[in-house]
């Protein structure tokens, strides 16, 4: 793994990034595809990714092949197709659809921080991911995940709770993902150690 920076996001070869903004010791895969993403600090992705209309928080894990924000269809017209909005690349008369990118680029996912977003999963628009959730690989998620919870299937359903919903609360309390770098540096070893309930208890 390379040495990351706090200047410059680590963008590796293949990657098309569109109109994204990167927090400090950023990683994105090979051969993925940004589109009008914030990826906060110490986030990554792993190869082959799609993320478009998302806010990323911070020490967020993507695996790899996940997609964030899939783009939909107009279901309500007379067809589906992409001349609706992507006239031009049919006619020259005609500019694209403006109004319809706009409202896709409005629809924004969130992904909370301290995340793992597993294998091969797709987030749809507008879902929120809770702060320290876990979303199975393959899962298909339509619907918001609440913080600290573990959800999979299509469409994805709980799992189960990762902590109390007391230990849960007094980690989102505590906040360690707005610590800055030397914090984390010095926390290191009990982040390695110590059961949750002693690490809330020695930083709380």
């Amino acid at each position: 793994m390379p040495k990351l920076s706090a200047e410059t996001p680590h963008i590796k070869e293949g990657c098309d990034v569109v109109n994204s903004r990167f927090g400090r010791f950023v990683e994105i895969g090979v051969g993925t595809r940004l589109a009008n993403v914030e990826m906060g600090d110490y986030s990554y992705c792993d190869r082959m990714c799609d993320l478009a209309n998302v806010q990323v928080g911070k020490f967020a894990n993507i695996a790899s092949f996940v997609r964030i924000g899939a783009t939909d269809h107009p279901i309500e017209r007379a067809s589906l197709h992409h001349f609706l909005y992507r006239s031009a690349s049919y006619w020259n008369d005609v500019p694209d659809d403006a109004d319809w990118f706009a409202r896709r680029a409005g629809r924004m996912a969130h992904i909370g921080h301290d995340t793992w977003i597993g294998h091969g999963a797709m987030i749809k628009p507008e879902v929120t991911i809770g702060d320290g959730a876990i979303v199975a690989s393959g899962a298909v998620v339509t619907k918001d995940v609440a913080p600290y919870t573990i959800v999979g299937g299509n469409t994805a359903k709980l799992i189960r709770r990762r902590f109390s919903e007391d230990i849960a609360e007094r980690l989102q309390t505590l906040a360690w993902w707005a610590w800055d770098h030397d914090q984390l540096r010095q926390a290191l070893p009990d982040f390695r150690s110590l059961p949750i309930e002693g690490f809330l208890e020695k930083y709380e």
